[in-house]
């Protein structure tokens, strides 16, 4: 698969889940944003153990017993770094009616839209770090299991692209403007794989260490947002399925196809 089709592939997920607006009269139900959102979680878990943190151990064989060491690190920086985030940004979940981060006088969609795109960036990195250990050939990466995260991570963007988009309707703003603010919280991702493997060779040692940082941003934003989201209100099994779901699916894509 050629690298920039690749990189692009999940920010197409966002988009054509953003143009939800022009095709559901209505926001989602309840209930279908707690399948939505368990199975997002499920694909990005799988993705950081499948994709990311085995990869990373790998590349540290010749550490023998230390071998985790690289991917324990970078794996605890990346919550960091997420957590770091969080507190710095001024943003806002769906459902929640205060924001969070700095405080800054932003309209609601406004802080909706840096939610979402604060949690993309993560993603972005991982497709990133995939792409560039396959361009290395480190860690036995290959082309086809990058473009496998690629993919992975562009089906779980589709329901999120929608998830970002439907709610902003309410807000008043029309549905053009809607599609184009769950757009553009998908923009970060291409934008952050791109510079990471354009220096490919400078970050070359350090990429066990960059593939389970993305992990760990990834798992920040599972547990910290989806998972949550995914249980608020009226309790239901619906978001454990669906994470059930998306897990299986990610793992057998990656095993089957990686």
């Amino acid at each position: 698969m050629n690298i920039f089709i690749g990189i692009i592939i999940p920010f197409i997920g966002t988009a054509a889940g953003a143009a939800g607006v022009f095709f559901l009269k209505k926001e989602l139900k309840a209930k279908v944003q707690k399948s939505l959102l368990g199975f997002a979680s499920g694909v990005m878990v799988a993705a950081s153990v499948w994709s990311l943190l085995i990869p990373s151990m790998n590349m540290s064989e010749h550490m023998r017993r230390l071998s985790f060491l690289p991917a324990a690190v970078g794996f605890l920086l990346g919550i960091l770094f997420l957590l770091i985030m969080d507190e710095i940004i001024p943003h806002m979940h769906l459902d929640h009616k205060k924001p969070e981060g700095m405080k800054k006088s932003l309209a609601k969609s406004t802080m909706l839209l840096l939610a979402v795109t604060l949690h993309n960036i993560p993603e972005g990195m991982a497709v990133g770090v995939v792409f560039a250990g396959a361009v290395t050939g480190n860690g036995g990466i290959t082309l086809a299991g990058a473009a496998v995260l690629s993919i992975g991570i562009a089906i779980q963007n589709f329901p999120e692209g929608a998830i970002i988009s439907m709610p902003l309707l309410g807000t008043g703003i029309s549905k053009k403007r809607a599609f184009l603010y769950g757009v553009l919280s998908g923009i970060v991702e291409p934008i952050a794989a791109f510079f990471t493997i354009l220096f490919v060779s400078e970050i070359e040692p350090v990429l066990p260490y960059l593939l389970s940082f993305a992990a760990g941003a990834m798992i920040y934003v599972v547990v910290e947002e989806l998972i949550p989201e995914s249980a608020e209100g009226e309790h239901t099994n619906l978001g454990t399925i669906g994470f059930a779901i998306g897990f299986v699916l990610m793992m057998i894509l990656d095993v089957a196809l990686g």
